[in-house]
């Protein structure tokens, strides 16, 4: 588990990108310019890839602090969680 700062950043990227989404759907639902929709989007997709970066960045770090490196398993773990963000 996260630590409780790192768990704070966390929540305030998906509340952030949350509340991107819901300007995105009013943008849709109000008949917004394609533009405006899609440039919304894209910062909602941004946000969130920026908290799954954060999420594997903090189970990164607990990984080295309890074993003191990565290897093995958990280095391909990480491998595919990090090609799945990209």
């Amino acid at each position: 588990s996260a630590d409780p700062e790192t768990k704070r950043r966390i929540l305030n990227r998906l509340k952030r990108a949350q509340g991107q989404l819901g300007g995105v759907i009013r943008l849709i639902e109000e008949g917004g310019d394609c533009q405006s929709v899609v440039t919304q989007l894209a910062a909602t997709s941004r946000a969130l890839d920026r908290a799954g970066f954060a999420i594997l960045s903090s189970g990164l770090q607990q990984c080295l602090a309890t074993k003191g490196s990565v290897e093995g398993e958990d280095a391909k773990t990480l491998e595919k969680l990090f090609l799945t963000l990209s």
